[in-house]
């Protein structure tokens, strides 16, 4: 006890990194204490990086054509950190098995054998090292797929701005290139898919589908949230009704009847969670062993990531933008100011705590650390009300 109260004590102090005081929060708040995990995430790190290096490797060649010189690309995305997680679970889960580590220098190419057994709902017995092989296939294809959902947002946002290249690019240019990197990793993507039984291409087909029809419905929703701002009662209450507390015509089977009712489960299952529960298929469809605890602990942490960065850093933007997100319905439903920052932090360490938990019970430190951080990462004082 006088440990873990020494651990939260040290995880508070802003002066040390923000890695060590997530371990150091996560062994507060669960007795866990692993800080082998930053070790693994630096290793994680590095891999996914030179798997990222390969993707722009193919967008540059794409794009020296395209321009008639050689062209430097790479791109700002936050949304491969549950590849990583989970290629980090697995190995994890490959060395307790191995008697040496069955992870080497080289990373994995191609695309994951599938055995009818894994379709079947039964995984095969795999070797550590065939998990790891497994692993870092599908984590590449993992990481196009998110980068490809990631481009097509943006270009479809018009926002150019993370498509960074080396030359000087005029708005037309920044859309040229834009169009050029999403249609060379679509490209690439199209051939890896349709080397796998068609029930993958299915699996990765339906998560994008879902996602992209919450998409379609944000006209309504920026509708919705103009009539609020007027003061109009009927629009806070469809978006109460349709926004916070939506019912689900296709419930997850990731998350629990409770978790589904949690504030805003649908609409942010629907933009963000679904694909990760997507991705997740698609490694047990390899014949990986993802553990259902382990799922709902990405699922519940990337929901509460986009809450608890994204959208309360973009508040004001949003706002003044008429986009509607958990933080901007807050701030239109609650009384005050003050009211609506404590319901965006309550809700935010709802999903974050329970994910905490799950990545607890799955034997996975290194995404309960990963959840901490994001905690800690969060910079809640932006908000009004916050004091």
């Amino acid at each position: 006890m006088v440990l873990k109260t020494g651990a939260a004590v040290l995880a508070e102090r802003r002066g040390l990194p923000t890695a060590l005081r997530s371990v150091l929060g996560y062994y507060a708040d669960t007795g866990v204490f692993d800080y082998s995990s930053l070790s693994l995430k630096s290793e994680i790190d590095e891999r996914t990086e030179r798997m990222l290096e390969d993707v722009y490797d193919r967008i540059e060649d794409a794009l020296a054509e395209e321009f008639g010189h050689p062209v430097d690309f790479s791109y700002d995305t936050k949304l491969i950190l549950p590849a990583r997680l989970t290629l980090g679970y697995v190995y994890r889960a490959a060395r307790q098995d191995a008697d040496t580590d069955p992870v080497d220098d080289n990373i994995a190419t191609g695309v994951p054998p599938v055995e009818d057994a894994a379709l079947d709902g039964e995984p095969p017995t795999l070797t550590p090292r065939e998990q790891v092989v497994r692993a870092e296939q599908m984590t590449r294809l993992s990481i196009e797929a998110l980068v490809d959902g990631d481009m097509r947002d943006a270009i479809n946002d018009g926002e150019f701005e993370d498509f960074d290249v080396s030359f000087e690019a005029d708005e037309g240019d920044r859309r040229q290139v834009a169009e050029v990197a999403q249609e060379t990793l679509q490209s690439h993507l199209d051939g890896l898919l349709a080397d796998l039984p068609d029930s993958v291409a299915e699996a990765y087909q339906w998560a994008v589908d879902y996602s992209e029809a919450h998409q379609d419905r944000d006209d309504h929703f920026r509708e919705l949230m103009e009539r609020a701002e007027a003061g109009d009662e009927g629009a806070m209450e469809a978006i109460r009704a349709e926004y916070k507390f939506a019912d689900y015509e296709e419930p997850p089977a990731t998350l629990s009847s409770d978790e589904q009712a949690l504030p805003y489960s649908k609409t942010q299952y629907a933009r963000v969670g679904v694909i990760y529960d997507g991705m997740l298929d698609l490694y047990r469809l390899a014949g990986l062993d993802i553990d259902d605890d382990f799922a709902k602990a990405i699922v519940l942490a990337i929901i509460g990531a986009q809450v608890w960065l994204d959208d309360v850093d973009d508040y004001a933007d949003d706002r003044a933008e008429g986009q509607l997100t958990p933080v901007t319905a807050e701030y239109l439903l609650r009384p005050d100011d003050r009211a609506a920052y404590y319901h965006v932090v309550d809700i935010t360490e709802r999903y974050l705590d329970l994910a905490k938990e799950y990545a607890t019970a799955a034997d996975s430190p290194l995404t309960g650390v990963a959840v901490e951080y994001i905690y800690r990462s969060g910079e809640p004082s932006v908000l009004p009300g916050h004091r």
